[in-house]
């Protein structure tokens, strides 16, 4: 066990940053063994637009949890690399909508194969005493109710 183990629930976030760190890099192994040249950083965007069909920046941004700056940044390389394209909304001509350009779609169709390994590999590191996917869901939703940095001046002001 390091020093960071040690450090048990003060360390979480540096834990789950080198879990994630973990699995981005394999993730990217396992596109890459798959022949899929594909950047983990753009899945989250793609996969709404997959899964909306058609969406807006604010719509993306809110659906990811991501600033509105990330989250154009990321459609910027998307439709550089073709693989998404905008139109405007009809009811307001500021609002752009974005969605899969065929190439986007061919892309889509060629993942969803390795989606469904890495969902079962994923499942079954997960699937542990204590769901590492059920306690994400409840610490996110703890901390959407109140933060982190709300609880620590709420505890400081009580004392």
């Amino acid at each position: 066990m390091n020093v960071i183990n040690e450090a048990g629930i003060l360390a979480i976030s540096t834990r789950m940053h080198r879990l994630s760190e973990q699995l981005r890099k394999d993730g990217a192994m396992i596109y890459k063994a798959f022949g899929i040249d594909f950047e983990l950083k753009w899945f989250p965007v793609i996969f709404t637009i997959y899964k909306k069909d058609v969406a807006s920046v604010v719509e993306i941004a809110n659906e990811i949890g991501y600033t509105h700056p990330s989250t154009i940044t990321l459609l910027k390389e998307l439709e550089k690399l073709n693989l998404i394209e905008w139109k405007k909304d009809k009811q307001d001509e500021r609002k752009r909508l974005f969605q899969l350009t065929s190439k986007g779609n061919e892309l889509i169709d060629n993942m969803k194969p390795v989606w469904e390994l890495m969902s079962q590999v994923l499942g079954d590191i997960a699937d542990n005493q204590n769901n590492l996917l059920a306690a994400l869901n409840e610490a996110e939703e703890k901390i959407a109710n109140q933060s982190f940095y709300q609880r620590a001046l709420q505890l400081k002001n009580s004392k």
